[in-house]
């Protein structure tokens, strides 16, 4: 296959107070192609969309979009060059119409004012021949499912029909798996049109399956230019982005501190999910599998206190709790690292030592005033304990790499005295090398007594880490299975309902 040049980065350099994010980076993306851009978290892939963006300036390099080199790089001359991103976040007004959402900003209007009529056939014109898929223009979002308002945001940013370049930066984050492919599909097409694809994921299995070659980024490097994707060059790509070989991926379990933990009985919230009963032990970390609408997301939501229950008792270690709130459970030591960290676990504009702290903040003050000394010591212990980069605990936390943030959350509940950690999606967003740091800490966690929940969508991540594994669907626990000789198939068969859990445990 021969391509046309249609963007490229030469030689850039981006440094911030302490880190380089990106070191002589280059990249090449062609006409026609999808070109993925994979790499481990704080790799400088964010980096290179907002310098492509014309939100950072480059120390250093070149910019060049069909063979012009930009100069100056702002949004509106990146804008004028027709590339055109697609983010994670959908940033969809919900009350509005699909027409609505996709001309924001760029409304079409005649003599009498907007010309509603023009908006709405252009609408449905453009998701039929660009992507793929008809669909009312006069829905409204808040009635879409996840991937019709990803479809939205994608004709949203190609409604003018000047791109030449699209990045989609994590664009299927928040879909479900049965959602991919449609938006898999629609991406397909537009490299029909000629449109060059720039693809960022944390998600391999999708850099494999649609991207054409692709560009690996280490330390703000670019360190390799995979031509095809197979199954060896996959593994080598593995190997490209964290700099060694992580074929063991899990901890092995070693000896256990073991006894009574967290016992819940009848929990039910009146309407995600009714009379579940489960219990962990310590030293043990239990799963929780179920695909959306399972209740699962609820369930650990209630545990913690964030959502009322109608009915249920809880104990931890043989004592009778009342949990009513998220303060009250971790008054009683039990804590939770959120699947959404940058919205419910972190204040992003801190410090890493301030939300290191936030938990702790009555045993770091004296006389209502902190000693700034003493969080940052303990922050300083948590940052060499849990290995965050860059080791500075005056960082502000924003500009952290995801899986950096999910170790500054779990930090803030390391300094406390909590006995029982839930994980809510763990790794979501996290790339492949943090991963395996992070699975390290959970099963660090439990070895040292602690009794862990891990509630996750990755049927790879749960039977790897977990020890067992209740799962849910539609809101009752259907089964537990034993992670000792279970496969990932057998897993994935069990959560879906393609195969009676019963069976599963008889064949065991």
């Amino acid at each position: 296959m021969s391509y046309q040049r249609a963007f490229s980065l030469q030689g850039v350099t981006k440094e911030f107070p302490g880190v380089r994010a990106l070191d002589k980076a280059s990249l090449d993306v062609e006409v026609g192609e999808v070109h993925g851009l994979v790499g481990e978290n704080g790799a400088g892939k964010s980096t290179v969309v907002k310098v492509l963006a014309g939100v950072y300036q480059p120390d250093a390099g070149l910019v060049t979009i069909g063979g012009e080199t930009l100069s100056p790089i702002t949004p509106d001359t990146v804008h004028a060059a027709g590339v055109r991103f697609v983010h994670q976040e959908l940033h969809l007004v919900p009350h509005f119409t699909v027409a609505e959402s996709v001309f924001l900003g760029q409304e079409r209007s005649g003599r009498l004012g907007l010309n509603t009529k023009a908006m709405r056939e252009e609408t449905e014109a453009f998701l039929h021949d660009m992507l793929g898929v008809d669909m009312p223009s006069s829905r409204l979002i808040r009635d879409l499912t996840t991937a019709e308002r990803k479809l939205v945001q994608i004709a949203r940013a190609l409604i003018d029909e000047a791109a030449k370049v699209v990045v989609f930066d994590e664009p299927t984050a928040p879909l479900a798996s049965d959602e991919i492919e449609t938006v898999m599909s629609a991406i397909r097409r537009l490299t029909e049109q000629d449109i060059a694809i720039l693809y960022v994921s944390h998600y391999l299995s999708e850099i494999t399956d649609i991207c054409d070659r692709v560009t690996v980024f280490r330390q703000g490097k670019t360190v390799g230019v995979f031509d095809t994707i197979t199954d060896q060059s996959g593994r080598d790509l593995v190997y490209a982005m964290v700099g060694r070989d992580i074929a063991d991926m899990f901890p092995v379990k070693g000896d256990r501190v073991a006894g009574p933990g967290l016992e819940v009985v009848g929990l039910s919230d009146g309407r995600a999910f009714a009379n579940i009963s489960l219990h962990v032990e310590k030293g043990e970390i239990l799963g929780i599998a179920g695909l959306i609408g399972s209740g699962r997301e609820e369930l650990i939501d209630t545990i913690y206190g964030l959502r009322k229950a109608q009915t249920g008792t809880f104990q931890l270690e043989g004592e009778p709790l009342a949990i009513k709130s998220a303060a009250q459970a971790v008054d009683a030591g039990i804590v939770l690292v959120p699947r959404d960290r940058r919205h419910d676990g972190l204040v992003l504009p801190m410090t890493m030592a301030e939300n290191v702290t936030l938990a702790t903040l009555d045993q770091n003050t004296s006389l209502g005033l902190e000693n700034r000394r003493v969080a940052r010591e303990r922050t300083e212990a948590q940052i060499t304990a849990l290995d965050i980069r860059p080791p500075d605990p005056d960082v502000v936390t924003r500009l952290l790499s995801g899986g950096n943030q999910q170790k500054v959350v779990l930090a803030r509940w390391m300094v406390t005295s909590a006995r029982v950690f839930i994980f809510d999606d763990p790794t979501v967003g996290v790339d492949v090398g943090a991963k395996s740091e992070i699975y390290q800490l959970i099963d660090d966690l439990s070895a040292g007594g602690a009794c862990v929940i891990v509630s996750s969508s990755d049927p790879v991540e749960l039977q790897g880490i977990c020890d067992r594994i209740v799962i849910m669907m539609r809101g009752d626990i259907i089964g537990e299975l034993q992670t000792e000789d279970l496969s990932v198939d057998e897993l994935v068969s069990a959560i879906t309902g393609a195969r009676d859990i019963k069976n599963l445990t008889d064949a065991d």
